[in-house]
């Protein structure tokens, strides 16, 4: 084919207008639209998939607003999917916008979706890096837009990027800035008389890199350009030589050339087929930025647009907008600052030898005279308004599958707008609209719908709120597809696909946590199948450190009976007896334990620990559990042969809930401490103590003789086994806040005082009181019980006097 280039490309002006563009440039798409108010051609073609013909009307409605992108999926495989973005800056969307202004017919004339999307599952195992890349998104491959790949040379099989080759062979070491000095600083003033000329010295660019790179490494393009030029011929046959064709400037040498029917038609033999379903979904100026999964792989949309959109003085107007988002954001920056910018930028542009100022002045400017030098504001500019936040819109008459249209009409319904821009939002499950959003957002989790995330709450640790961080995502729609197999609506689809995963379920941990999740989408008719599994997989699971994972989270679970209203009665009875056998297997499971196994069984008795505090403060039957787990812990803390750091844990935990008197635990502390115990015992044993930031270091801090005991024990480790305890000492103590190991270095530093030993310790450590002074102690009540609001006492009312 290579011969019959050239002389097609000398012919094409008495044929169709063939306008090569930049996917998503913006001196593409005013090109595109002049050469189109020149020509009034009577049909447009335009690179795309076939079946989206139908949708191309929705291109007029007043609601939709790009950025938007065509979704394909296969229907029995919503998952296998692929888009095709549009930006208001792509020459593809001002042809098709031209078209349904003009009422001239326009048609996608790319190789069908169907096609498509079987050939990715056909090649997806032996294509890798930006070959997998181009098939998830058809048109990506042709994109002349990404630069910074090495050079090809001819016969190689890599991928050539040819705006990378055009800028090196003009002696341009980054493409981007020659595409710009080339293309996007041609401003309407410097327009030739014939708007076609840019495409003609494009299309002749183009054939001489065929020529020397063939396919450029995009072998299915061969298949594609044929469907095209098949396609070419049929408008032909029907509208004449009259047409405009909009396509990456890639494939004009291959349309513009000399072949037969028969022997495109044979390219196209044999190509796997797979039913598909297309329609029109928003999508975002972040996901344009990016070259991966679905992406355009433009760096800077937001500046695009912006170069599309501003009428004239560009860089001016750029540097206001610049201006007036770090304003927003507090920091001073005056009309001085936009003048001094604009100035700079066109100071740079003639150093560097550039038409006009571009992206890259630009940045240097504001960096320079709005940022004083810092990139961190200058890393705001970059995220909201050189990538951007703007989320498309596409109308309601677009089709969607059931699932999605009730999503929408919940989102509308709850005032739950998506947002492309990430953000916090803060529930009360005590009000019923904060409560029927936290319901969505965890069915759309059950459903794979990863709208939103749990999120630390601010200001409360309780169960009547809820913090998530929520981000739409364009792939959304894609998981929302495949998610409409399992119901029409969200909450039979949630309903279908927990009970498909309680059953198939083969840990107890993950009936557990499904339960969790089940009570907190609120899903009563799922609830009875995930509990026979729970009760199931409980029945027929002996393994202790199972039965550990799995009981917090039903404990968890408890609680939402009175947040939500939900009868969690045999949710209740399942954790009691789980939480029993748990206190009859843990001693046996706690000896014998290398490190990772102790380390894990420390994290689950703290987790256990917790759980059977939440039992037996609301259910009936959990009454003496308390008591049987207080013993559990008495004897894991007096069993030599359980793990130092889980002896430590369990007294630790005694300790803490008041059954443990202060005598005991520096008793079992200097037994744990003592010589003939291993330094590697010993640290384990700290580390379970006083290990994490729950307390431990707040607890040295006010006992003396704890603190004395750990750093006697610590003074007379031999200095040959110092280095193989010392991971685990800075692993325990690395966790207190920075204040905390302050207070402890000080005390330490201070040295002991033995004229004030305490409670029997030798040494006691200086800087606490010798004793408990009731007198001043009883002074501090009063104004506590005001505080708290409890103060009726004569104290209080001497508090509130003074």
């Amino acid at each position: 084919m290579t011969a019959a280039l050239r002389p097609a490309v000398r012919e094409r002006a008495g044929g169709p207008l063939l306008l090569g563009v930049r996917h998503h440039g913006p001196g593409s798409a005013r090109a595109v639209r002049a050469a189109l108010d020149c020509a009034q051609p009577r049909a447009v073609l335009i690179e795309g998939p076939p079946e989206g013909d139908a949708l191309l009307a929705l291109a007029a409605d007043e609601q939709m607003r790009p950025p938007v992108a065509l979704l394909a999926h296969a229907v029995d495989d919503p998952g296998r999917a692929a888009f095709w973005p549009l930006a208001e800056f792509s020459p593809e969307w001002v042809a098709i916008r031209w078209a349904l202004a003009h009422e001239v017919p326009v048609r996608f004339v790319d190789l069908p979706a169907a096609h498509s999307l079987a050939m990715t599952e056909q090649n997806e195992r032996t294509e890798q890096g930006e070959r997998t890349e181009q098939n998830e998104r058809p048109e990506q491959g042709e994109r002349t837009d990404q630069g910074g790949q090495p050079e090809s040379r001819p016969g190689d099989a890599q991928v050539v990027d040819p705006i990378g080759v055009l800028a090196r062979t003009a002696g341009y070491d980054d493409p981007e800035r020659w595409w710009e000095d080339v293309v996007e600083h041609r401003g309407t003033g410097d327009a030739p008389e014939d708007p076609r000329a840019p495409f003609e010295a494009l299309a002749e660019a183009m054939t001489a890199l065929r020529e020397a790179y063939g396919d450029g490494g995009h072998p299915r393009d061969a298949v594609r350009e044929a469907y095209m030029r098949i396609q070419l011929r049929t408008a032909r046959k029907e509208f004449g030589d009259d047409i405009a064709v909009v396509c990456g400037a890639w494939h004009v040498p291959a349309l513009a050339a000399r072949t037969t029917v028969s022997a495109d038609r044979a390219l196209l033999k044999g190509i796997p087929k797979v039913r598909t379903e297309l329609t029109w979904v928003p999508w975002t100026h972040r996901r344009l930025a990016r070259h991966s999964g679905y992406g355009a792989g433009i760096d800077s949309p937001g500046w695009y647009g912006h170069l599309f959109g501003a009428p004239d003085r560009p860089i001016e107007r750029w540097m206001t907008k610049v201006a007036g988002l770090l304003r927003d954001e507090d920091r001073f920056v005056s009309s001085a600052h936009v003048i001094e910018a604009v100035r700079l930028a066109g100071a740079l542009a003639a150093m560097r030898g550039r038409p006009l100022p571009g992206l890259a002045e630009a940045t240097d400017a504001v960096r320079a005279v709005m940022c004083e030098g810092s990139d961190v504001p200058l890393a705001l500019v970059h995220d909201r308004l050189v990538v951007g936040e703007t989320l498309g819109e596409v109308p309601d008459s677009a089709p969607a599958v059931p699932l999605q249209r009730d999503l929408t009409r919940l989102q509308r319904t709850l005032r739950l707008k998506p947002e492309a821009q990430e953000r916090d939002v803060d529930l009360d499950l005590r009000k019923e609209t904060d409560a029927a959003r936290s319901r969505l957002l965890h069915r759309l989790g059950l459903l794979g719908v990863g709208w939103g995330d749990p999120a630390a709450g601010r200001g409360s640790t309780g169960t009547f709120r809820e913090s998530w961080r929520l981000r739409w995502e364009p792939e959304l729609f894609v998981r929302i597809a495949e998610a409409g197999v399992w119901g029409t609506t969200v909450l039979s689809a949630a309903t279908a696909r927990t009970e498909s995963d309680a059953v198939s379920a083969t840990a107890l941990a993950d009936v557990t946590a499904l339960a969790e999740r089940c009570l907190l989408a609120d899903l009563p008719d799922a609830l009875p199948v995930v509990m026979k599994a729970l009760a199931d997989r409980a029945a027929l699971d002996a393994d202790v450190g199972h039965l550990a994972d799995a009981l917090p989270a039903l404990a968890r679970s408890l609680r939402y009976g009175d947040v939500r209203s939900t009868d969690t009665a045999a949710l209740g009875e399942v954790a009691v007896g789980l939480a029993e056998r748990i206190c009859v297997g843990l001693p046996p499971a706690c000896t014998g334990l290398d490190a990772d196994g102790a380390a894990q069984l420390h994290r689950q008795v703290d987790g256990v620990h917790t759980a059977i505090g939440l039992l037996a403060g609301g259910a009936v039957s959990a009454q003496g559990l308390r008591e049987r787990w207080a013993g559990v812990l008495h004897r894991l803390s007096a069993r030599d042969t359980v793990a130092g750091v889980i002896r430590g844990r369990a007294t630790r935990l005694l300790l803490d809930d008041g059954r443990l008197a202060e005598d005991d635990a520096a008793r079992l502390m200097g037994l744990a401490l003592s010589p003939g115990t291993p330094p590697a015992d010993a640290a384990a044993w700290i580390e379970g103590f006083v290990g994490g930031a729950a307390g431990g270091g707040m607890l040295l801090v006010h006992d003396e003789r704890l603190l004395g005991l750990v750093d006697a024990w610590l003074t007379g480790v031999p200095a040959e086994m110092f280095t193989d305890v010392l991971p685990l000492l800075r692993r325990t103590f690395s966790a207190y806040d920075p204040g905390v190991r302050r207070t402890l270095g000080e005390l330490v530093r201070r040295g002991p005082d033995p004229g004030r030993a305490h409670g029997g310790a030798e040494a006691a450590v200086p800087g606490f009181g010798a004793g408990l002074d009731a007198e001043r102690a009883d002074a501090v009540v009063p104004v506590l019980q005001l505080l708290l609001g409890t103060g009726t006492g004569p104290g209080a009312e001497r508090a509130a006097a003074g």
